[in-house]
């Protein structure tokens, strides 16, 4: 999986990686490629912990069942407004990177509220590898 967030800086203040699940308020949704989705990444925020996000890369399609290597993590970002740019990222999230039939993650940060997110997620499927980088969101 390439590296898609560039700057990390180490933060030291309350925990940025909680357990975490996928509930909460869908705020980005992307299926892909758009003619024949084979997968799809979501990403939920909710407010507990000073707001959490959390992101899962879904099998859709003919994928949907099938064992592949499928990633995700999600970042928080520097930024605290501009959605779709790209993320200094501040905490990124550990991946989840694995063979699976139906989807990877949830895998989240805290301390979200008032930042941008930003997610990236993977799955290689017929050969190809298959991404999405959702770019900052929920600012």
């Amino acid at each position: 999986m390439a590296a898609p967030f560039a700057t990390v800086q180490v933060i030291t203040e309350a925990p940025s990686q909680a357990a975490v699940s996928s509930s909460g308020t869908i705020t980005y949704s992307k299926a892909y490629p758009a003619s024949n989705p084979v997968m799809e990444l979501v990403i939920y925020y909710n407010s507990t912990n000073g707001g959490t996000n959390s992101a899962c890369v879904n099998h859709l399609g003919a994928a949907y069942g099938k064992p592949a290597r499928t990633s995700v993590e999600i970042a928080r970002c520097a930024q605290t407004s501009g959605e779709n740019r790209s993320c200094t990222a501040t905490v990124v999230s550990t991946i989840d990177n694995g063979i699976y039939s139906y989807y990877a993650g949830p895998r989240g940060v805290t301390g979200t509220a008032n930042y941008c997110v930003a997610a990236y997620g993977e799955l290689d499927w017929n050969g190809y590898t298959y991404y999405i980088a959702s770019g900052t969101q929920g600012c």
